[in-house]
């Protein structure tokens, strides 16, 4: 299917406009799953032409994607990944862990980014970053693309491994979503240690229903939750 390639017209801008010299892109993986973490990659490029066929990981096969990641890991000026865990989705919620998961990336980065492109329309990080919400950017900004494609490759990379230990739930196949096989898994067999477990899908599984959290405010330097709360819109 045709498809406008990213560009950097979004980080011309933010630099043009602010003056940031190091701008990277952040996107995530895992949000909608069942089991295994959130991981999220904060990706910086400069202003280099990307490897052609770049675009959102989604629109990708599974063997191009592959090729591009191993490309890509050695094309960005730099990229680092971030995970929050199981645990930690289920203690925080989901907005604190993508927060938790994208300061782990962006802060493992070697220079600190000034600015930060963000895909979609929420800014989960809040302040101190200086951020800008790209709708789609994974689609349309190139910084955003690669930390896309790289984020997909190495989180379904982890959930394959979990197969040699959890067969039944096929996360090789579906990375923790809930296909098929692995509704049928957890049924028969209830959720596995990489399941989250304040999640609504355990409400339709009554013998599984009494291993439900419910989140409670953690004390001791947790990251809140962030909904309203704003950062540099710019």
């Amino acid at each position: 299917m045709p498809y406008e390639a990213p560009t950097h017209t979004v980080e011309r801008s933010i630099r043009a406009t602010t003056g940031a010299k190091i701008v990277a892109g952040v996107d995530e993986v895992g949000r909608g799953a069942w089991a295994g973490p959130v991981t999220v990659c904060a990706a910086i490029t400069g202003l280099r032409r990307p490897p052609e066929g770049l675009t959102d990981s989604k629109l990708l096969t599974i063997k191009r994607r592959n090729e591009l990641a191993e490309l890509l890991v050695g094309w960005v000026t730099a990229h680092a990944l971030g995970h929050a865990s199981p645990e930690e989705i289920d203690g925080l919620g989901m907005t604190a862990a993508l927060r938790l998961a994208a300061v782990r990336a962006l802060e493992a980065l070697p220079a600190r980014p000034d600015a930060v492109i963000l895909d979609g329309k929420h800014d989960y990080l809040g302040a101190p970053w200086r951020v800008r919400t790209v709708i789609k950017g994974d689609q349309s900004c190139v910084a955003v693309a690669a930390a896309s494609v790289i984020a997909k490759v190495e989180r379904d990379a982890m959930m394959a491994e979990l197969d040699a230990e959890h067969a039944e739930f096929a996360f090789s196949a579906n990375a923790g979503y809930p296909s098929p096989v692995h509704q049928a898994a957890l049924a028969e067999r209830g959720p596995t240690p990489h399941h989250r477990l304040s999640w609504s899908y355990l409400d339709g599984l009554p013998q599984w229903r009494h291993l439900k959290k419910t989140r409670v405010p953690v004390l001791g330097g947790a990251v809140p939750e962030i909904e309203g709360q704003l950062g540099f819109d710019f």
